[in-house]
Protein backbone atom coordinates (compact mmCIF):
# COMPACT_ATOMS: atom_id res chain seq x y z
CA UNK A 1 0.00 0.00 0.00
CA UNK A 2 1.34 3.43 -0.96
CA UNK A 3 1.94 6.18 1.58
CA UNK A 4 -0.35 9.18 1.11
CA UNK A 5 1.12 12.70 1.01
CA UNK A 6 -0.81 15.97 0.69
CA UNK A 7 1.02 19.17 -0.31
CA UNK A 8 -0.66 22.42 0.71
CA UNK A 9 -0.09 25.96 -0.49
CA UNK A 10 -2.24 29.05 -0.55
CA UNK A 11 -3.43 28.99 -4.17
CA UNK A 12 -2.43 25.44 -5.17
CA UNK A 13 -1.07 26.92 -8.39
CA UNK A 14 2.73 26.48 -8.31
CA UNK A 15 4.67 25.04 -5.38
CA UNK A 16 2.22 22.42 -4.16
CA UNK A 17 1.41 21.40 -7.74
CA UNK A 18 5.11 21.00 -8.57
CA UNK A 19 5.70 19.04 -5.36
CA UNK A 20 2.83 16.67 -6.19
CA UNK A 21 4.18 16.08 -9.69
CA UNK A 22 7.78 15.67 -8.52
CA UNK A 23 6.91 13.19 -5.76
CA UNK A 24 4.98 11.08 -8.26
CA UNK A 25 7.88 11.30 -10.71
CA UNK A 26 10.57 10.38 -8.18
CA UNK A 27 8.79 7.89 -5.94
CA UNK A 28 5.40 7.09 -7.47
CA UNK A 29 5.80 3.43 -6.60
CA UNK A 30 5.98 4.31 -2.91
CA UNK A 31 3.77 7.39 -2.54
CA UNK A 32 0.37 8.60 -3.63
CA UNK A 33 0.61 12.40 -3.96
CA UNK A 34 -2.09 15.06 -3.75
CA UNK A 35 -2.11 18.85 -3.57
CA UNK A 36 -4.59 21.47 -2.45
CA UNK A 37 -4.85 25.13 -1.50
CA UNK A 38 -6.31 27.15 1.32
CA UNK A 39 -7.57 29.60 -1.36
CA UNK A 40 -7.34 27.58 -4.61
CA UNK A 41 -7.10 29.35 -7.95
CA UNK A 42 -5.72 27.61 -11.05
CA UNK A 43 -2.56 25.76 -12.01
CA UNK A 44 0.04 28.24 -13.24
CA UNK A 45 1.04 27.63 -16.88
CA UNK A 46 4.74 28.11 -16.08
CA UNK A 47 4.57 25.39 -13.42
CA UNK A 48 3.20 23.11 -16.13
CA UNK A 49 5.92 24.23 -18.54
CA UNK A 50 8.93 23.73 -16.25
CA UNK A 51 7.78 20.26 -15.20
CA UNK A 52 7.14 19.32 -18.83
CA UNK A 53 10.85 20.07 -19.44
CA UNK A 54 11.47 16.94 -17.34
CA UNK A 55 8.65 14.97 -19.03
CA UNK A 56 6.36 15.40 -16.01
CA UNK A 57 2.80 16.20 -17.08
CA UNK A 58 0.69 18.20 -14.63
CA UNK A 59 -1.38 19.83 -17.39
CA UNK A 60 -4.53 18.00 -16.27
CA UNK A 61 -4.12 18.90 -12.58
CA UNK A 62 -6.82 21.01 -10.97
CA UNK A 63 -6.40 23.54 -8.20
CA UNK A 64 -8.40 22.01 -5.36
CA UNK A 65 -9.52 23.21 -1.96
CA UNK A 66 -8.03 21.75 1.19
CA UNK A 67 -11.58 21.16 2.40
CA UNK A 68 -11.85 18.25 -0.06
CA UNK A 69 -9.18 16.39 1.93
CA UNK A 70 -10.00 17.19 5.57
CA UNK A 71 -11.57 13.83 6.36
CA UNK A 72 -8.94 11.71 4.61
CA UNK A 73 -5.98 9.94 6.23
CA UNK A 74 -2.45 10.99 5.20
CA UNK A 75 0.97 9.73 6.13
CA UNK A 76 2.24 13.29 5.71
CA UNK A 77 0.70 16.71 5.19
CA UNK A 78 3.25 19.21 3.88
CA UNK A 79 2.78 22.98 3.83
CA UNK A 80 4.92 24.54 1.10
CA UNK A 81 4.42 28.19 2.06
CA UNK A 82 4.24 30.11 5.33
CA UNK A 83 0.71 31.35 4.67
CA UNK A 84 -0.63 27.80 4.30
CA UNK A 85 1.14 26.77 7.49
CA UNK A 86 -0.53 29.62 9.38
CA UNK A 87 -4.02 28.84 8.06
CA UNK A 88 -3.68 25.08 7.67
CA UNK A 89 -6.58 23.27 9.25
CA UNK A 90 -5.95 20.48 11.69
CA UNK A 91 -5.61 17.10 10.02
CA UNK A 92 -6.60 14.47 12.58
CA UNK A 93 -5.67 11.68 10.17
CA UNK A 94 -2.17 12.99 9.42
CA UNK A 95 0.68 10.95 10.86
CA UNK A 96 3.25 13.69 10.13
CA UNK A 97 2.96 17.43 9.62
CA UNK A 98 5.89 18.89 7.70
CA UNK A 99 6.57 22.52 6.81
CA UNK A 100 9.05 23.72 4.20
CA UNK A 101 8.52 27.15 2.66
CA UNK A 102 9.67 27.46 -0.94
CA UNK A 103 10.12 30.70 -2.86
CA UNK A 104 6.95 31.63 -4.73
CA UNK A 105 7.95 31.82 -8.39
CA UNK A 106 4.68 33.51 -9.33
CA UNK A 107 5.87 36.62 -7.47
CA UNK A 108 8.99 36.93 -9.64
CA UNK A 109 9.39 40.12 -11.65
CA UNK A 110 11.42 41.05 -14.68
CA UNK A 111 11.74 39.67 -18.16
CA UNK A 112 9.95 36.55 -19.34
CA UNK A 113 13.25 34.68 -19.10
CA UNK A 114 13.82 35.89 -15.51
CA UNK A 115 10.36 34.72 -14.48
CA UNK A 116 10.84 31.36 -16.21
CA UNK A 117 14.18 31.04 -14.43
CA UNK A 118 12.43 31.65 -11.08
CA UNK A 119 10.04 28.78 -11.84
CA UNK A 120 12.95 26.51 -12.75
CA UNK A 121 14.81 27.44 -9.58
CA UNK A 122 11.78 26.63 -7.42
CA UNK A 123 11.25 23.35 -9.31
CA UNK A 124 14.88 22.40 -8.71
CA UNK A 125 14.71 23.34 -5.02
CA UNK A 126 11.52 21.32 -4.51
CA UNK A 127 13.03 18.37 -6.37
CA UNK A 128 16.14 18.32 -4.15
CA UNK A 129 13.97 18.58 -1.05
CA UNK A 130 11.65 15.79 -2.25
CA UNK A 131 14.64 13.52 -2.82
CA UNK A 132 16.14 14.33 0.59
CA UNK A 133 12.88 14.10 2.53
CA UNK A 134 10.87 11.41 0.79
CA UNK A 135 13.51 8.97 -0.32
CA UNK A 136 12.07 5.71 1.02
CA UNK A 137 15.12 5.15 3.27
CA UNK A 138 14.84 8.65 4.75
CA UNK A 139 11.08 8.52 5.29
CA UNK A 140 11.26 5.21 7.10
CA UNK A 141 9.77 3.05 4.38
CA UNK A 142 10.87 -0.56 4.63
CA UNK A 143 11.13 -2.50 1.43
CA UNK A 144 10.42 -6.21 1.54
Amino acid sequence: MKLRVLFLCTHNSCRSQMAEGLLRFRYGGTYEAFSAGTHPSSVHPLAVQVLSEWDIDISKHLSESVSAYLDQPFDAVVTTCDSAQETCPFFPGAKRLIHHAFVDPSSAAGSDEAILSAFRNTRDEIDRWIQDTFHPREFGVKRI
